[in-house]
């Protein structure tokens, strides 16, 4: 069920604190805002992308540092400072002229739940609320910030057989 359902994703959104990061908010004496992101998580975005998901962020925050990790994966869907998640998500899935059964998404909290329960693969992380890993189809292994994200595309391109492809590059 879990794998036929992830072969059918065409477009992977993402959440930020909790899921793309420990969750953690780090703040400056001056106010400026740093978060903490996973290289390997990243590498994860781009293989997804060239095996041709489409990735994005929406999340409720606003950063410069997450936009400027967007533009560091080339995730050119980003939207932050989101009130109603899912109306971004259906915003995007129209825009993209995709069914909502072709739209996974990736949270970590009950302000992702309206999301989660609209598409057609919901995934969280093992931090998360034990309401939101119930709605989950799938938790990651590992934490958010910590691989949860390079976990949740490798399942999506094993699931559409584009991972030994992705991983071959390497392998020569």
């Amino acid at each position: 069920m879990l794998l036929s359902r992830a072969k059918l994703i065409r477009l992977m959104a993402f959440d930020v604190d909790g899921v793309m990061t420990d969750g953690g908010l780090y703040l400056s004496d001056s106010g400026e805002e740093f978060k903490r992101f996973n290289a390997l998580d990243g590498h994860g975005v781009k293989m997804l992308r060239a095996s041709g998901v489409e990735v994005a962020i929406i999340t409720g925050r606003s950063s410069r540092c997450v936009a400027a990790r967007a533009q560091n994966l080339g995730i050119v869907h980003l939207y932050q400072g989101v009130e109603n998640k899912l109306a971004a998500m259906l915003e995007l899935l129209d825009k993209l002229q995709l069914e909502r059964e072709a739209a996974a998404y990736m949270g970590d909290d009950v302000v992702d739940l309206r999301v989660m329960r609209q598409v057609g693969l919901a995934l969280s992380v093992p931090d998360a609320p034990e309401v939101v890993r119930r709605h989950s189809d799938y938790v990651t292994i590992c934490r958010g910030g910590h691989g949860a994200v390079r976990e949740a595309c490798e399942l999506l391109m094993s699931a559409q057989g584009s991972l030994e492809a992705q991983l071959a590059v390497y392998l020569q």
